[in-house]
């Protein structure tokens, strides 16, 4: 096989979670009056984590005591709620499943709070993944690539054994940071053209494509699975 572990983001790479981030952010800011943001706003805000998002979605201006207030809304509710919406991205299951009869360690590593992050594949992803890591205190989140660092450890893999597969620039960083390969997922948040424009090498269109970039049973012209 080409790679021995295949390491993924979650939002926007094996779980379609926009709605519900989307109705979490919005009751979050309608506890304070503040205007709501639109499915595409909040799809372009995800990536960088939690605090993040709430620091784009709040008006500009928002104090620091505020954001935090927001926060703790958007996180209170969306405790509740994360699985209304929330689906894997179609054929995901069968590429995974495929991968790991191919004896490819998998993982997913995540800027999602990792209560969450655990929850969510528990649910959708039974006995697939090795390991789930979301953000936790002491931990970095991406881009900095200490948790695939971590999880590749526990492995016994090496980084250039590995790639890591997600839907944003941050995700593109993280794998650069780390020294894995990178396969930008075209079918998340972004979009091909942001992608490339961000640095993608390799891009997959749909979860089918994976199987052949990973364990290589396939040739890829022009860094794009055809």
């Amino acid at each position: 096989m080409k790679y021995k572990a295949a390491l993924f983001d979650m939002d926007g790479t094996v779980l379609d979670t926009l709605d519900d981030l989307h109705a979490a952010v919005n009751v979050a800011l309608a506890r304070f009056g503040y205007p709501p943001r639109t499915r595409d706003e909040v799809r372009r805000f995800i990536g960088n984590g939690v605090r993040r998002l709430m620091e784009r979605a709040v008006p500009a201006g928002t104090d620091e005591a505020r954001i935090a207030a927001a926060l703790d809304g958007y996180r209170a509710y969306y405790e509740q709620h994360a699985e209304n919406l929330t689906r894997p991205y179609p054929g995901l299951l069968d590429a995974l499943h495929t991968l790991r009869d191919a004896g490819v360690r998998l993982a997913v590593v995540t800027n999602k709070p990792d209560g969450a992050a655990q929850r969510l594949s528990a649910r959708y992803f039974p006995g697939l993944f090795d390991e789930t890591v979301g953000i936790r205190e002491g931990v970095a989140v991406k881009p900095a690539p200490d948790a695939v660092f971590a999880v590749l450890e526990r492995m016994g893999v090496a980084p250039a054994d590995a790639v890591y597969i997600g839907d944003s620039d941050t995700d593109i960083e993280t794998a650069r940071n780390a020294g894995t390969a990178c396969i930008a997922a075209a079918w998340g948040y972004r979009g091909e053209e942001f992608l490339r424009a961000h640095g993608a090498d390799t891009v997959a269109r749909a979860c089918g494509e994976l199987v052949p970039l990973i364990l290589g049973s396939s040739k890829c012209a022009n860094g794009r699975a055809d």
